[in-house]
């Protein structure tokens, strides 16, 4: 695995093929009466990494369903020159182009590890096709990278929820696709296997030029990995930028309801520090 890029030294996709650029354009979604996304704004070009920020509740795993597909939405979202609206196209072809890691997957009862994740290029498959060598080839890759080939005979009812979290992430991997969907993809892993999670993601998308979203909720990381953040609040956009631009203790503060301190680190990392709230 290649050294982490920080934030002095990150540098675009050096690959020649980046994957599709991804804008959103006053995004809403109402689920049964309620507007839980009101009017969500993002633009970023292809190979680059965007982290969704914001308190629970804020609408960040709903805008993420929207952009896979999963949720009907007012406004405008385009995945390259794809906007889900061209004939013949539509959610079909987006499941083709991005792969979607949930917080809480549903795993089939009695399938193995190596059985899931190669359901992962299913999207490339034709009715009734079956898997070829470079479709095996492709889902033992990813359970190589993720240090899972030793669970590939597990049942997934026997894994730990960190172990679930990188057997999906190792399905999104399989699939091939050029954008990649993570919702809290390390809130089950210790630290070390959320900066091991994270760094192969930032490998990926330097090494083969993937576009990433990921809803992130350490503030610290999300600066440290995304080339852009969009801060959320009550369904709408209040930030979005470099992560030293959204990242100010002002901001922070106001729309996570307590106080923080922000610094800067050598490398230029942002570092977000919560402060305890005095006592009345």
């Amino acid at each position: 695995m290649i050294a982490p890029a920080t934030a002095r030294d990150r540098t675009s996709p050096s690959s020649a093929r980046l994957g599709p650029s991804v804008r959103a354009d006053r995004v809403g979604v109402v689920l049964g009466s309620t507007p839980v996304l009101i009017d969500a704004s993002f633009s970023i070009s292809g190979g680059e990494w965007l982290g969704l920020i914001g308190p629970n509740g804020a609408g960040k795993s709903t805008l993420l369903r929207a952009i896979v597909g999963l949720h009907p939405h007012s406004g405008t979202i385009a995945v390259g020159d794809d906007d889900g609206t061209a004939a013949g196209r539509g959610a079909s072809h987006r499941s083709r182009v991005v792969a979607y890691v949930p917080q809480a997957p549903v795993l089939p009862p009695g399938m193995t590890v190596g059985e899931y994740v190669l359901l992962g290029r299913s999207v490339h498959l034709g009715w009734l096709g079956r898997e070829s060598a470079a479709d095996r080839a492709a889902a033992a890759t990813a359970l190589d990278r993720l240090e899972l080939t030793r669970f590939a005979h597990r049942d997934l009812s026997a894994l730990s929820g960190g172990e679930v979290q990188r057997v999906s992430l190792a399905r999104a991997i399989a699939s091939g696709c050029p954008v990649l969907v993570l919702d809290e993809p390390t809130s089950a892993l210790d630290i070390g296997h959320q900066i091991a999670v994270l760094e192969l993601v930032d490998e990926l998308r330097r090494e083969d030029g993937l576009t990433v979203i990921a809803a992130m909720h350490d503030l610290t990381a999300a600066g440290r990995f995304a080339d852009r953040l969009l801060l959320l609040s009550c369904g709408s956009t209040v930030a979005f930028g470099a992560p030293a631009e959204v990242l100010t203790e002002r901001q922070l503060s106001e729309f996570y309801q307590t106080p923080v301190t922000v610094m800067h680190a050598p490398d230029g990392t942002v570092v977000v520090v919560p402060l305890r709230t005095p006592r009345s």
